[in-house]
């Protein structure tokens, strides 16, 4: 076995040519072996040429076998293609659709006209895809043109607008679960065909594609020169990058309208092709086209050969972005990030305030009046109406669900503080790092594989993959002292391997998929008053643990020379710390799913409005966590009653559109 550096030198001095050759001898093996088992190359031949419509094996060939390698083939060709594209416009080695949100925004524009205008469809399903691909697009733009398409902001935006979309879609799924069944398999990218109709609409729309590439070929190469030098050549930029986004997102919008999302093709080839030696844009486009068509085909192949008649079920797109997501993690530490980073802004400190306990009792009240909201007011039959406190039959379904909210609330924010201060980034949450999302792999896999899980075996099951995704985000970051984009990026890659676990789980037809949506969307109707009761234990026990950490989170922001100095041992520090982030987001997870924002939120707004050491931060957090929970539980009962909005879905959309707001202003 080769070691990490051996390999990348190896493949340094490696030709694209060779380095394509050598990755495409497992699709031959697996192609020959896969024509073998339906009958043998010359009846797979004779089905291809010339089928005959009473041979049942050669129809099958003919109208399923034949059409899924072929839309493999052209599927994985042009997103490699609009993954060259992406990161030659950008100046970004990160940039994909999958990064950049134009495969989720493509999907969700494809939702929502099938509940709204499905005669859309009828006229071009690839001009609705188009269009959310390029709002998505636009909107990672808006968020990172201010900083020059930097490459960290533009990756950062473009994590944050796929966990908005994401919630978007959740949202669509938990109100329309019947009539959007029938897209969990195709959104999460599946290649099962029945005819040649996907592979009809697909070449002509990618042969105009590629010659539009070949067209922008000298003029995107340009973009290689600084924008100085781009300009002194009389190089329109704007026109330019919009001509050349405009075609990576058009070949996107093409593909998810015919396959739905399919992970990392665009990401790892284009990388693959650079480390192979492809310097110029024209030897990139080439080889990125054809190693993306290998890939993609492999996967599949591979997929059908090992899966039997599983294979019919389990999205292809899934699978890539479960083997994508650990050739990202061992790409991260190679990559050559350039740019202007983000500026540092307030970082772990802000402006005190000078009377940070006047602003802790504001806060208390606050969360007290919302608290008395959630409990007492509400609607009804007749309107809106205030409960009076004695009636227990309400109370008893009010009060197990706003004691969970702000547990919830309480934990994550926590979790979100100590993250920011023990990586001096106030962008780190369990969110944006990935480690609600572990923690969800676990959850679900926990669910869906253990008998009769309990709640304590859940929350077990959760901690401990909270714990396995921050030894990888350490191991990953720990040579590169934490840099923020590499902390970042690891969390894209574990989010892209929750998302691949989740489209496997439900697009198998469970029945309990539902609950699964459910509970990923953070909802708090399942909670009793046990539960509730639990739960608000739990929080209150793990608030009182961080209690003892405050002065090693007031030292650590400083710099492991300072708390060396200071003797602080850093490795027993971050690892006790590290366990603490991990049980706090197993328990708000379990009870309002991955997506909430609030471990982003809470910390960030805390610190915005004063409160600056370790131990005020960590209250003033906790505090603001538990306000927003509460609200946003009640605001989900109450917004279009008599249904719900899940609590989760609407801190994580009111946290999503504040965070990209935010990020607006960098």
């Amino acid at each position: 076995m080769l070691g990490a550096a051996q390999f990348t030198q190896r493949m340094g001095g490696m030709s694209p040519a060779k380095a394509c050759l050598l990755l495409s001898l497992p699709m031959v093996v697996l192609f020959w072996v896969g024509l073998e088992s339906q009958g043998g190359f010359t009846l797979g031949l004779q089905a291809l040429v010339a089928p005959s419509f009473e041979n049942v094996d050669e129809l099958l060939l003919y109208y399923a076998w034949w059409p899924r390698l072929s839309i493999a083939l052209l599927a994985g060709g042009g997103l490699g293609l609009a993954g060259v594209l992406m990161q030659q416009v950008l100046r970004n080695p990160l940039a994909s659709p999958t990064t950049l949100g134009v495969a989720s925004g493509a999907n969700l524009a494809l939702m929502t006209a099938t509940l709204l205008a499905p005669g859309l469809l009828v006229a071009g399903r690839e001009w609705v895809a188009l269009l959310g691909g390029a709002l998505a697009v636009g909107l990672v733009f808006l968020l990172s043109w201010r900083r020059g398409l930097a490459p960290i902001v533009v990756v950062l935006a473009g994590l944050v607008v796929n966990l908005y979309l994401g919630a978007l879609s959740t949202a669509l799924l938990l109100f329309n679960h019947e009539a959007l069944s029938g897209l969990l398999i195709w959104g999460a990218g599946s290649l099962a065909q029945n005819g040649w109709d996907g592979v009809a609409i697909l070449w002509p729309r990618l042969a105009i594609s590629c010659v539009a590439a070949w067209f922008l070929l000298r003029p995107l190469a340009v973009l290689e020169l600084d924008d100085a030098s781009a300009k002194s050549l009389g190089v329109s930029l704007t026109y330019l990058r919009f001509a050349g986004m405009g075609l990576a997102v058009f070949i996107t919008g093409s593909i998810v309208s015919v396959v739905g999302i399919i992970g990392f093709i665009g990401l790892a080839a284009p990388n693959i092709v650079r480390m192979a030696g492809a310097r110029r844009l024209g030897p990139r486009l080439i080889w990125s086209t054809l190693l993306g068509a290998v890939l993609l085909a492999t996967t599949d192949l591979l997929l059908q050969q090992f899966g039997g008649m599983v294979a019919a079920f389990i999205p292809t797109g899934a699978i890539t972005g479960a083997l994508g997501a650990p050739l990202l993690m061992w790409l991260i530490p190679r990559l050559k990030l350039q740019g202007d980073q983000p500026p540092k802004g307030a970082g772990v400190f802000a402006r005190r305030h000078p009377a940070p306990s006047r602003l802790a009792t504001g806060l208390v009240l606050a969360l007290l009046g919302a608290t008395l909201l959630g409990l007492l007011v509400g609607q009804g039959v007749d309107g809106w109406y205030l409960l009076s406190p004695d009636n227990w039959n309400v109370m008893q379904w009010r009060m197990p669900r706003v004691m969970a909210a702000a547990a919830s609330g309480l934990m994550l924010a926590i979790a979100g503080t100590i993250l920011q201060r023990l990586s001096a980034n106030p962008m780190a949450s369990p969110e944006v790092l990935g480690i609600s999302g572990g923690c969800a792999i676990a959850l679900i896999l926990g669910i869906f594989l253990l008998p009769a899980p309990t709640n304590m075996m859940l929350i077990g099951v959760g901690t401990l993959g909270a714990f396995a995704t921050l030894l990888v985000l350490v191991g990953i970051n720990r040579k590169s002292g934490y840099l923020p984009e590499r902390l970042l990026l690891t969390g894209v890659a574990v989010s892209a391997l929750f998302d691949a676990v989740r489209s496997v789980m439900l697009a198998g037809g469970d029945p309990r998929g539902q609950q699964v949506i459910a509970w990923l969307a953070g909802s708090t109707y399942y909670v009793d008053i046990t539960n509730a009761v639990v739960v608000g234990g739990i929080a209150a026990v793990l608030a009182l643990v961080t209690l003892p950490f405050t002065r090693w989170l007031d030292i650590l922001p400083l710099g492991a020379p300072t708390a060396k100095a200071l003797g602080v041992t850093l490795n027993r520090a971050r690892l006790a710390l590290l366990l603490l982030v991990a049980l706090l987001t197993a328990c708000a997870t379990l009870v309002v799913g991955p997506l909430s924002f609030i471990g982003l939120l809470a910390p960030h707004m805390a610190r915005l409005v004063g409160f600056s050491r370790a131990g005020q931060h960590l209250l003033g957090a906790a505090l603001i966590g538990m306000l927003l929970m509460v609200l946003a539980d009640w605001v989900g009962r109450q917004i279009i009653f008599p249904y719900e909005i899940p609590a989760g879905l609407v801190a994580s959309l009111i946290g999503g559109a504040y965070f990209m707001w935010g990020l607006r202003r960098l």
